[in-house]
């Protein structure tokens, strides 16, 4: 397998510039999510990388071999389109091989690779199978084969789980991290969901307007972003206003800083906490049950909080809506304004 290194890379499409100078680095056999909101760059970074595009400047590696010129078909990469692209008139073992033919390798050596690859899905029964007689989930692990079975370098995902329905999602994001350690092979895969960011990858890179804003393990850029758009988009945030530092113990000095607490650091109650923790007064808005979770919206300053938690583990709270929120000092949230 191989690193890829993007390196100084602009692309404009006439007067957009989709990427601007990004630079950042794939680890050998590493897990990596793009993630950004419409329009950000993420999938011109993937569809650059993979050859569909060429940058206006700047340089593309994928191990040892300068790339950034060279076609899509050159690039011993695989790739899996949001729609996966199946063949509705081949077998599911045929469409899996299908890479392996326009290779031209044998025939004998193309149905055994192919069998490998379906088994490795697990859907080695399957084989005979068009596509039509498939599940979302089948169709999404055939297409996952398809891109692995030619060992490529570099396998790239473009919204591979979209597509499915969110049980399915859960349990096809489970199978895909399985299967990525299995092989070993470093996976770029874009997604807009943040929550499936967090859960595969093992670096994340969050664009915004062809940028690169901040890129680091999922812990890291969780706990630690760059700025508020970062704090913002993965995951959510409580920002505290400068009325409300009054009183609280901050973990750095408040000039040029913004300070902030994720929803799943509160806990609410009618009585006042504990010394030593962080708290602020506020009003009960609204109580949502979830099953095992459950959103409490809070008016704090006249700006909505939101606190995320076991419904088990919340109180009876007061009817005239008066609360505590409280969390320790260490879960407050610290960016540069």
């Amino acid at each position: 397998m191989s690193q890829v290194e993007v390196r100084n890379v602009t692309k404009r499409f006439g007067r957009t510039v989709a990427l601007d100078d990004v630079s950042i680095a794939f680890e050998d056999g590493g897990f990596f999510a793009l993630l950004g909101p419409s329009g950000s760059g993420k999938t011109t970074l993937l569809r650059t990388i993979a050859g569909f595009h060429f940058p206006d400047s700047g340089s593309i590696r994928i191990g040892e071999r300068n790339v950034e010129k060279v076609p899509v078909e050159k690039r011993d990469i695989g790739m899996m389109f949001q729609n996966y692209a199946l063949f509705p008139n081949m077998s599911v073992a045929e469409n899996v091989g299908f890479g392996l033919r326009v290779r031209k390798v044998g025939s004998a050596e193309e149905t055994r690779r192919a069998r490998e690859a379906l088994e490795l899905v697990q859907l080695g029964h399957l084989g005979d199978r068009r596509p039509s007689q498939l599940s979302g989930g089948q169709r999404q692990r055939v297409a996952l084969a398809r891109a692995i079975v030619t060992n490529p370098k570099v396998l790239l995902l473009d919204e591979p789980l979209s597509a499915l329905d969110k049980t399915l999602r859960v349990d096809m994001q489970i199978e895909l991290k399985r299967i990525q350690r299995e092989v070993g092979i470093t996976t770029i895969f874009v997604t807009h969901d943040q929550e499936e960011a967090l859960t595969l990858s093992d670096r994340i890179g969050i664009l915004r307007d062809g940028r690169i804003v901040q890129a680091g393990p999922p812990r890291e850029v969780y706990n630690r972003p760059v700025d508020a758009f970062a704090a913002g988009f993965l995951g959510e945030a409580n920002w505290l206003s400068e009325g409300a530092l009054a009183g609280l113990t901050l973990p750095a000095d408040p000039s040029g800083r913004r300070f902030a607490t994720r929803p799943e650091a509160l806990a609410i109650s009618a009585a006042a906490p504990a010394p030593g923790m962080n708290a602020v007064r506020g009003q009960l808005v609204q109580r949502v049950f979830a099953g095992a979770m459950a959103t409490c919206l809070v008016e704090v300053d006249g700006q909505p909080w939101k606190l995320i938690a076991r419904d088990r583990d919340i109180p009876e709270l007061p009817g005239d809506g008066a609360v505590w929120l409280a969390w320790a000092p260490q879960d407050t949230l610290v960016v540069p304004a």
